[in-house]
């Protein structure tokens, strides 16, 4: 019997692109499986978007993000701490809003976008402050740690769109706070990046701000362009009270003034 080389060199090569195929797909799965575990798993998750119905599902790296959430922010969180996994490639997100969304500027908005504000920031604590607005007045009531405290709450707070004044009608605790929140507690790198990016865009002041972020192991890395060097400190600054947020590196530039023709 005559040995016909070509047909066994086409019959190994066809294994061998079947297994390869195979090894692909199968690695492809396997990336996509700890996208859909990593985000569940995730800090914002666990912590923000528990009570929220979201279905992840991850194809070859693009994410589709479907199911309810009861505020807007809580989208952009679903979104950004995806968005920075490793392995994604792009995020579609198909989330609806729980109920009728909140006219812009509404004493419902604005309380909602006080909340938002105080809840990232280590050292206020949103859990423990009660938000009331009424004709565009924030009146902050509930329980601070500390003076300290009690005035962040309330600068914060003034830092919000629509915000005409602010009540602070916070009390100082008698015994120290205990949060549940210990130093040991590690919050993943893509929490921490999508908590700083809509921390950021809820506070007036940085709204505005054309800002990117990366962190890894904690340490947040900023780049892009500031008006001015009090807006680059107050980033930092405001970057630096998220929780998790071990230092922050500010590579924001300044923008170079436009001078008026005369």
């Amino acid at each position: 019997m005559k040995f016909n080389h070509s047909k066994l060199f086409i019959a190994v090569t066809a294994i061998v692109l079947s297994v390869g195929a195979f090894a692909l797909v199968a690695l492809a799965s396997d990336t996509d499986s700890r996208i859909e575990s990593s985000a569940r798993e995730s800090y914002v998750y666990k912590t923000y978007l528990k009570s929220d119905a979201i279905n992840i599902q991850s194809i070859d790296g693009v994410v589709t993000l479907k199911g309810s959430v009861a505020e807007e922010s809580h989208r952009s969180l679903a979104k950004e701490t995806v968005m920075n996994l490793p392995g994604v490639k792009s995020v579609d997100d198909q989330l609806v809003l729980k109920g009728e969304s909140q006219p812009e500027n509404s004493d419902g908005w604005i309380g909602t976008k006080v909340k938002t504000n105080l809840l990232f920031h280590s050292n206020v604590n949103a859990f423990k402050t009660d938000v009331d607005v009424k004709e565009g007045v924030v009146t902050l009531k509930g329980e601070a740690a500390s003076q300290a405290q009690k005035d962040l709450a309330g600068e914060y707070a003034k830092d919000v769109s629509g915000v005409k004044d602010v009540k602070n009608e916070m009390t100082l605790a008698t015994a120290p706070e205990n949060n549940g929140q210990t130093l040991s507690e590690k919050i993943d790198d893509a929490s921490i990046t999508a908590q700083v990016k809509v921390a950021l865009l809820s506070h007036h002041s940085t709204s505005a701000v054309n800002t990117g972020v990366a962190t890894r192991e904690g340490v947040v890395t900023i780049s892009g362009i500031a008006k001015n060097e009090a807006e680059k400190v107050l980033v930092s600054k405001l970057a630096n009270d998220v929780n998790g947020v071990k230092s922050v590196v500010n590579n924001m530039t300044i923008a170079i003034p436009v001078l008026s023709k005369k």
